[in-house]
């Protein structure tokens, strides 16, 4: 009776573990005014942005190729014209010249410790970069320590240190394959089509947040509504359509809330997204307090 008692004792309680919240970000146009080439390999190569992304462009339609292929092999062959060197590590040193929109650099601990002080520590938050930039820049960004995961574009280096091929490649569609491995917690090498319970996924759709700048976050915000998420177009004052192209998802449904790219506290963007993380972390409380009433499903 008493090594039953004791084992009896000893058995856990399931844990409920779904109580992470991910905030996703693009990053060109939602956290910087520019695309990252701009503030650094561009500059450090003499590159002129207008005539480098025209020449994309040109060179896209006349081989009909891919935009993302396109510029990342023609910025290779800019570096081979030029006979520079320009390792994994020396393009990372060129993340410090990145420039933010206001607020940005302050906005991850300020998050974290409103979701820590409202659900008094019940809850965790973890942010995500997806970008179509080079994850080679985004590894040496002032605020690449407050990222669980970035995901982004990346090039192959052969032994001599030197870019050769893109190994990684996202564009605007590639974007969604990484909300599911968020979602399911799947590594970059593992596959995300297996079957997966919603009862066994690291963070659901519903607890994920998606924040980019337009049309071309257009299938990762639509992906993260329809699934149950929540998502936020932030614009750019100084560019003109900015707006226009928000309502436009507004009205069609593809995002929650639409405010300027200013991060600081008490902004619009600031008010919007906690609303929405209000939600999300009521929602994960009534998840937990049903767990704890009816076991796990």
């Amino acid at each position: 009776m008493k090594k039953q008692a004791q084992k009896k004792s000893e058995r856990v309680s399931p844990r409920f573990e779904q109580s992470r919240i991910a905030i996703v970000y693009d990053f060109d146009g939602t956290l910087t005014p520019l695309p990252m080439q701009e503030y650094t390999v561009f500059p450090k190569l003499g590159i002129k942005a207008e005539e480098f992304w025209e020449e994309v462009e040109r060179e896209r339609k006349r081989e009909r190729g891919d935009e993302m292929l396109t510029y990342l092999r023609l910025l290779v062959e800019v570096v081979e014209r030029q006979k520079k060197h320009l390792s994994r590590e020396d393009i990372a040193a060129l993340g410090d010249r990145i420039r933010y929109f206001p607020g940005v650099e302050e906005w991850f601990p300020r998050i974290n410790a409103y979701i820590k002080a409202e659900s008094k520590g019940r809850i965790q938050v973890e942010h995500y970069i997806i970008s179509a930039g080079l994850k080679e820049i985004l590894e040496g960004v002032s605020i690449r320590k407050y990222f669980r995961e970035i995901y982004a574009s990346e090039y192959h280096f052969n032994h001599h240190g030197v870019a050769t091929f893109p190994k990684t490649v996202i564009n605007d569609t590639i974007k969604t394959q990484f909300l599911f491995r968020i979602n399911k917690g799947r590594e970059v090498g593992e596959s995300i089509n297996d079957y997966m319970p919603e009862k066994d996924r690291r963070i659901p759709f519903q607890n994920i947040l998606y924040i980019g700048d337009g049309m071309t976050d257009v299938p990762s915000m639509t992906v993260t509504k329809k699934s149950g998420g929540a998502a936020i177009a932030v614009l750019d004052k100084k560019r003109g359509s900015a707006e226009e192209t928000c309502r436009k998802l507004l009205d069609a449904g593809r995002i929650d809330y639409f405010a300027p790219a200013d991060y600081r506290p008490g902004k619009l963007l600031d008010r919007r997204v906690k609303l929405l993380l209000n939600l999300m972390m009521s929602r994960i409380e009534v998840e937990r307090e049903r767990f704890g009433v009816l076991g796990p499903r």
